[in-house]
């Protein structure tokens, strides 16, 4: 598995990975920091997400293993290859955080489809099945995400 179709999507899944433990912190930290009249729905709703995401991430670590490649070794590693916006601003409103968070879901969706046809091209149908259950779940989220936003 060393052709250069399986090395794109080596690298392609890492940086996916890189994405999943970007989303998953700020999904954490939106968890950690939300208030207001709905708290406990949004706070319970966040946590469901973010351990979704964690989950998914040994996943696609492993793929990329079972591919023959490296992957992700540091936080700076996960920095360099994300795609995903970090949020670091204090006080943000709960309405804006569910507006954020769909917008990174349905970019991810955006991602995960872009890596299924390089799984596609690689004759990775392993890759390719898992991809699908992943877009699933994004999908899911985005889609509780968009009945929330008030």
């Amino acid at each position: 598995m060393g052709n250069n179709s399986t090395t794109a999507l080596a690298a392609a899944l890492n940086g996916l990975l890189a994405d999943y433990f970007a989303l998953y912190l700020k999904t954490k930290n939106f968890h950690w920091h939300v208030s207001g009249p709905h708290f406990r729905e949004y706070h319970l709703l966040f946590d469901e997400h973010a351990t979704e995401l964690i989950g998914t991430t040994d996943l696609i670590a492993e793929r990329v293993r079972k591919l023959g490649q490296r992957t992700l070794t540091s936080i700076g590693d996960i920095t360099a290859k994300q795609s995903m916006k970090d949020n670091d601003e204090d006080g943000l409103s709960a309405d804006a955080m569910l507006k954020e968070l769909l917008s990174d879901n349905k970019a991810l969706i955006d991602t995960l489809k872009s890596v299924k046809e390089l799984a596609s091209e690689a004759g990775d149908n392993a890759t390719d099945g898992m991809l699908d259950d992943w877009t699933d779940q994004a999908e899911q989220r985005a889609w509780f995400l968009t009945q929330t936003v008030g």
